[in-house]
């Protein structure tokens, strides 16, 4: 039923990673594990794996048993029976691995970023098309003159930095929870075609962005001392010791074009405006893309070309992972071919 998706999984996996081998080896350099606090990725990926069975059946347990422990067994083996189909057991590995793979993959093409280009870079053309947008204008000049620069940098900071645990979150929520198999797949699928997308476009668009290129322009939310700011300053101490120190193991992250900030939070509101019944939480989820992308000119991470090519990924990404997962996308709105996967107790994330 889910070839196509898969396919495309796999796909993205196979030439993610193997993309990553051959410019390792070419530059004669080791691939970065970069979130490798939970030790190598044989042990990682396992622990994932039990993670996200726990993060589903723990909380249930606990919740129906009322802290009753006679009644954990029985709480447990209903959820495994119900729930933890083989067709949800594939659509968790795979998707956990497929992701995994190519989130790697992706770090590592993006850290050799600046070997394999060199000093080849569109900072100031880009910077051009901004001042021209804005009437000759700084983009976030005017965003911080507009906002201010006390409590609006720090509101835009964590709403930026949300991005960090909004994927992971996200991932494992449709994963397990979406009643719907093929929510889960369609969710999965189009987050590693945006990933290796957003990677290509390092490539065919290399930039610092302008918190780098005019960093001047940027100062007073410096000054501000909002976690984005140190956000910042990680990053360009990372980049410094990758390409000036050598440092083994390290990894740059210093790339403009496109922003996957404005796809990743762009693709997570669409899928929840076609797969979750709630106002609310489209209100939420459409905000939150919003501000991400205010939040990338006043802090200087992105021109108004990143966010623009990021809405493209994110349109493409949504689109074809639909189509590889079984969406039916109708002139009128979007129809899903049924899941047979059900449960007797859950109250589920997503609608079926």
């Amino acid at each position: 039923m889910y070839r196509r998706a898969y396919a495309l999984l796999v796909g993205c996996a196979v030439v993610m990673g193997g993309l990553a081998v051959v410019t390792a080896i070419s530059l004669d350099k080791k691939l970065a594990d970069p979130e490798g606090f939970l030790g190598p990725a044989w042990v990682r990926l396992p622990l994932l794996l039990l993670g996200a069975f726990l993060a589903d059946v723990l909380p249930r347990t606990l919740w129906y048993s009322r802290g009753n422990p006679s009644m954990w067994k029985d709480i447990v083996r209903q959820r495994v029976r119900t729930h933890w189909t083989r067709e949800r057991l594939t659509l968790v590995v795979m998707g956990l691995v497929c992701f995994y793979i190519t989130y790697v993959s992706y770090r590592n093409l993006k850290s050799f970023l600046p070997f394999v280009m060199g000093d080849k870079k569109y900072d100031y053309e880009l910077h051009l098309i901004d001042k021209a947008i804005f009437l000759g204008n700084e983009p976030g000049r005017v965003m911080q003159d507009l906002l201010g620069t006390g409590v609006s940098a720090h509101f835009l900071s964590y709403i930026y930095l949300w991005f960090l645990p909004l994927v992971p979150i996200a991932l494992t929520a449709w994963l397990i929870w979406s009643r719907n198999i093929s929510y889960g797949y369609w969710f999965v699928t189009s987050q590693c075609i945006a990933w290796s997308l957003g990677t290509l476009s390092y490539y065919m668009l290399p930039t610092l962005g302008p918190g780098f290129f005019v960093a001047w322009v940027y100062e007073p939310v410096v000054d501000a001392g909002t976690p984005t700011s140190a956000l910042m300053d990680s990053l360009s101490n990372a980049r410094a010791r990758v390409m000036i120190e050598g440092v083994e193991g390290a990894v740059q992250s210093t790339a403009g074009f496109a922003s996957l900030h404005t796809a990743i939070t762009l693709l997570v509101a669409l899928m929840v405006q076609y797969t979750i019944n709630s106002r609310i939480v489209h209100w939420v989820f459409w905000l939150n893309f919003a501000v991400t992308i205010v939040a990338t000119l006043y802090f200087g991470w992105h021109y108004v070309a990143d966010d623009v090519a990021g809405i493209l990924i994110a349109l493409l990404a949504f689109y074809l992972g639909g189509r590889a997962s079984g969406q039916v996308f109708e002139r009128h709105g979007l129809a899903s071919h049924p899941t047979t996967t059900t449960s007797a107790v859950p109250v589920d994330a997503t609608k079926g």
